[in-house]
């Protein structure tokens, strides 16, 4: 009786996570689909051998991971060339035509701005799930996966095996609410719902991901046993009968024109929607003739993706602001009219330095377009003419600066206005959150706003005082408790045996950058010796330039610099540089430039594992360049590699080149 109870209960709360989450037409209220988990759970719990084994209860987080392991896929999961423009398409037409001499039709769907993951199932039960990596070897995320409601942890028509590949997402308004609760707690806020999904899936703590509200759409079917199909729409249609959220309005086109217009209706859809696209995909409909076209190492050459230009809107510049840096370079700042741009709503936007505002002529109370740069960053690109009537007012730099009322200068051949202030109080903020953050002493649980916190308390007047607060200290401010305060005194405890070149970045020198922190630490060892060196020494370092090298030689003259580095030692700062051995030679004394993005692993990661292989990460192609590697959306240097012959690696060549 009690194992058809649990039954009863696993069916019926599988049915309506289907309606609410894949169909979104739920019959019950979230009270009573908790209280029947509720009552599952607490079964499972006395009789754990009548479990089933994709009960919903699954999906309730577990224990936190040590890490992920790699999955290799046995199924490439490729990526798909680009096409820009109505040209392109027909270009990439007339190749398919030139190889099928026979009708053929397209699917065109959404190209979901997220991040890819295959999914695989073993007699109808979902077992494993994964990361796309670099097309052949990913991350085993399947804990985070199970997290999804939308994804089926049994197909409603088991097979043998069945392998599918989605995009994981995050909905517009679920990134507005996460970034608001963010906001309240005084944590950096997302760039883009794409950023956001792709880190919530990469969490070690399966609760974070299950917080983040992820969402799924399944597009391709990887590999299957059992069922045979003739077209990609029938093989998404089945999914959809297995319970799975597939890609909707993917129906086929009988010619590469009616696709197209398809293609543009997706560029009229793209505000309305309620998750992210960045282009539309389209397809061979036949897998015979996409077999017959076959792939490149890379990329299916019966598939291409329209991306649409950059998202640009109107709105009104209601007032121009000033931020203050760490160095003391100042910053105007645009304040809008809230405006949504590229899955995110913009409220501010850099207006760079004066030049730029003088250039276009950009004044308080004008209509502007906005977009964001690399989808990333909100910039003005030029005024509405056509909107002014005469009510604007041109923007004056003032003399003194808003945080500390000291004079601002500009310095002869630079567009950047300082502030002259040694005390500068956002000078300060600045500067401590460089310091800690993650390339530099990477001290976790310091944000912005604890930081504003610790400086108008009183508690810190420069980086050195971070190394003397006690727990008694911080439990008195608030949103601090007894464990909180003490794991931030141990993550500051423990960035004191960071190594002298993440010092060395940390302390924010003018263009002294990671890396030529790392070159410095390495020539000379420690930074007493390097305090005693002068510009013509530091000059001499191989890739220390001379701005550079005048820059750390001014630093270390001045008293109090010397005063803070005094500081830091008496608290038990490391200023030491301990040799790390290169992981291999492989790489040794290679000059290597990467371009475009990686899934697999951030920029500095990359350039992390380049140099513990000996290699030297350079900024641009030249004929001294051994190595180019190029991740997706690669540019200028990927064109300038080719035309030199430099040798182009993808993601994939680069790892088996260590191997």
């Amino acid at each position: 009786m009690v194992q058809k109870k649990m039954q009863e209960l696993t069916d019926f709360l599988h049915y309506h996570a289907h309606r609410y989450y894949v169909l979104d037409d739920p019959e019950i209220s979230d009270y009573e689909y908790d209280m029947a988990l509720r009552e599952l759970m607490a079964l499972e719990e006395a009789y754990p051998q009548w479990k089933d084994a994709a009960s919903p209860t699954v999906r309730v987080v577990g224990k936190v991971l040590d890490g992920f392991e790699q999955v290799e896929h046995q199924v490439p999961m490729q990526s798909l060339n680009d096409a820009f423009s109505r040209d392109e398409i027909m270009e990439f037409d007339e190749r398919v035509q030139g190889t099928l001499h026979e009708p053929y039709a397209y699917s065109v769907e959404y190209k979901i701005d997220g991040l890819s993951v295959s999914l695989e199932y073993e007699n109808g039960i979902f077992t494993r799930g994964s990361t796309r990596g670099d097309g052949h070897v990913g991350e085993d995320v399947t804990q985070n996966l199970k997290t999804i409601h939308a994804i089926p942890l049994r197909l409603a028509h088991p097979v043998p095996f069945l392998e599918v590949r989605g995009e994981v997402f995050i909905g517009k308004q679920d990134f507005e609410a996460i970034n608001q609760r963010r906001e309240k707690r005084g944590e950096p806020l997302f760039a883009n719902p794409r950023n956001a999904a792709a880190g919530s899936l990469r969490q070690l703590d399966s609760a974070v991901a299950a917080e983040r509200k992820l969402d799924i759409f399944i597009f391709n079917i990887q590999r299957i046993e059992g069922v045979d199909f003739t077209s990609h729409c029938k093989g998404l249609a089945y999914l959809a009968e297995q319970g799975f959220k597939v890609v909707p309005s993917v129906c086929p086109y009988a010619s590469v024109e009616e696709a197209f217009n398809r293609v543009l209706e997706i560029g009229e859809e793209r505000e309305s929607l309620p998750f992210d696209i960045d282009g539309a995909v389209l397809k061979i409909d036949s897998l015979t003739q996409r077999k017959r076209l076959g792939s490149t190492s890379k990329c299916p050459r019966w598939a291409i993706a329209y991306k649409f230009p950059a998202e640009t809107k109107k709105t009104k510049l209601l007032d121009i602001v000033l931020q203050v840096g760490r160095t003391g370079a100042i910053t105007p700042n645009a304040v809008l009219e809230p405006v949504r741009v590229a899955g995110s709503t913009v409220q501010r936007a850099t207006l760079h330095n004066m030049d730029y505002i003088s250039e276009k002529d950009i004044r308080i109370g004008d209509m502007v377009y906005v977009r964001k740069a690399g989808d990333i960053i909100p910039e003005i690109t030029r005024v509405s003419w056509e909107d002014r009537n005469g009510n604007e007012k041109a923007f004056v730099m003032p003399e003194f600066c808003p945080e500390c009322g000291e004079r601002i200068e500009r310095s002869e051949g630079e567009a950047v206005y300082r502030c002259t202030g040694g005390n500068c109080p956002a000078q300060l903020q600045r500067n401590i959150e460089h310091f800690v953050s993650r390339d530099a002493m990477d001290i976790e649980g310091l944000g912005p706003a604890v930081i504003e916190q610790l400086i108008e308390a009183g508690l810190v007047h420069s980086a050195a005082d971070l190394f003397s607060l006690r727990a008694e200290q911080l439990t008195v401010l608030e949103r601090f408790g007894e464990k909180s305060a003490q794991n931030l005194i141990a993550a500051i405890q423990k960035a004191k045996e960071r190594d002298l070149s993440r010092l060395l970045f940390a302390l924010g020198i003018r263009l002294n950058g990671q890396r030529s922190s790392r070159l410095l630490a390495e020539a000379y060892g420690t930074m007493e010796t390097l305090m005693e060196q002068d510009e013509a020494a530091l000059t001499a370092i191989h890739e220390i330039g001379a701005k550079t090298a005048a820059n750390v030689y001014d630093y270390f003259q001045k008293p109090h610099n010397r005063a803070l580095i005094r500081q830091l030692k008496q608290a038990g700062v490391n200023m030491s540089h301990r040799q790390e051995k290169p992981a291999s030679g492989l790489l040794s004394d290679k000059k290597i430039v990467i371009t475009g993005k990686f899934e697999t692993l951030s920029r500095s990661e990359l350039t992390k594992l380049i140099e513990q292989n000996g290699g030297v990460v350079s900024g641009s192609v030249s004929q001294k360049t051994d190595y180019v590697i190029a991740g997706e959306e690669a540019g200028s240097k990927l064109a300038k590699a080719q035309q030199l012959g430099i040798t182009v690696l993808s993601i994939e060549e680069f790892y088996t080149l260590l191997h």
